[in-house]
């Protein structure tokens, strides 16, 4: 079995490059660090942007993280029913509301799938179909019980568990964001493992961002863009090879088994980095011509798509 793990995630995918006058009055700071398992860069003129995205990054991880054991998520997987704060019980109110626009394609309960393929421990297996049937009892979004009066989220079966790596650091981008905003700062670009915000301009200029192909790794396309997310989903990210197959880390929750549309990557543009992460991954399973018209509904768009 051969086993491949991008730490980084979709980081390797966009590649992030800029055009600029190299006059001393146009300085970018560029300041990088790791952050909700992989890297986290912001690009800005002010000097301070950084610590304010990485300040704000680092909070959102500890309350949605289901690896640390102080998270509010890890809480809840463990005893299948918590308190939370509102900001968790937000995400998780809107990731119940993306399952009901997707007919289930995009789904958080997914962890117990996750699991069973040995994707949480890297211990890769392929399960039987009635290990997979038994544990598709538990996946569903609708089996998530809200009480909204007194932010109380429960799992309607014991087993049960979230995930929030299709959704968390888009959601996390977008506080940074509005932070950033919030101290004034009108120009940055902030890019969390391919997920990404450019808030304003660069020089009042669009900022550049490349697409790169996943196999020959050369940009593909350049799109220019301003307040506006980007986001892109790819089964090179985190696979293992077993019997000549690629199994990707990306899930039908309907089927319980990994994506298997032949699509390579999926870069998505919307107003929201949450919204454009949930949309890209909600395109690997549904397939492009089935997931166009839920895009558009969002005022997003499918920008590049890559098919093998």
């Amino acid at each position: 079995m051969r086993i491949y793990r991008c730490l980084s995630d979709k980081f390797i995918l966009l590649f992030i490059f800029f055009f600029f006058i190299g006059c001393f009055q146009e300085i970018l700071y560029t300041d990088t660090a790791i952050l909700m398992g992989t890297y986290v860069k912001v690009v800005s003129p002010y000097k301070e942007a950084g610590r304010i995205v990485f300040d704000e990054i680092e909070r959102i991880e500890l309350l949605l993280s289901k690896f640390n054991p102080q998270s509010e998520i890890f809480y809840l997987n463990q005893q299948g029913k918590a308190r939370v704060s509102a900001e968790t019980f937000y995400i998780i109110k809107k990731a119940k509301e993306f399952f009901e626009y997707t007919g289930g394609a995009f789904d958080i309960t997914v962890g117990p799938l996750l699991k069973l393929w040995g994707f949480d421990t890297h211990d890769y297996r392929i399960p039987t179909s009635e290990e997979i049937e038994r544990t598709k009892e538990l996946i569903g979004s609708d089996k998530i019980l809200l009480d909204i009066e007194n932010m109380i989220v429960e799992f309607q079966k014991r087993g049960m568990l979230v995930d929030l790596g299709g959704m968390a650091k888009g959601y996390a981008v977008d506080c940074a964001i509005k932070k950033l905003r919030e101290k004034g700062i009108k120009s940055a670009l902030v890019n969390a493992g391919g997920d990404i915000y450019c808030l304003g301009d660069r020089f009042n200029k669009d900022w550049k961002i490349g697409i790169r192909d996943p196999k020959t790794k050369k940009i593909r396309k350049v799109i220019r863009v301003r307040n506006k997310a980007v986001a892109t989903s790819g089964d090179y990210e985190f696979f293992f090879i077993q019997d000549n197959k690629h199994f990707s880390h990306i899930f039908d929750p309907l089927k319980g088994m990994p994506v298997n549309a032949g699509i390579s990557s999926v870069t998505i543009v919307a107003d929201d980095c949450l919204t454009a992460d949930v949309l890209a991954t909600t395109v690997f399973v549904l397939g492009k011509e089935e997931a166009q018209e839920l895009v558009e509904k969002f005022g997003a768009r499918i920008e590049d798509i890559v098919i093998y």
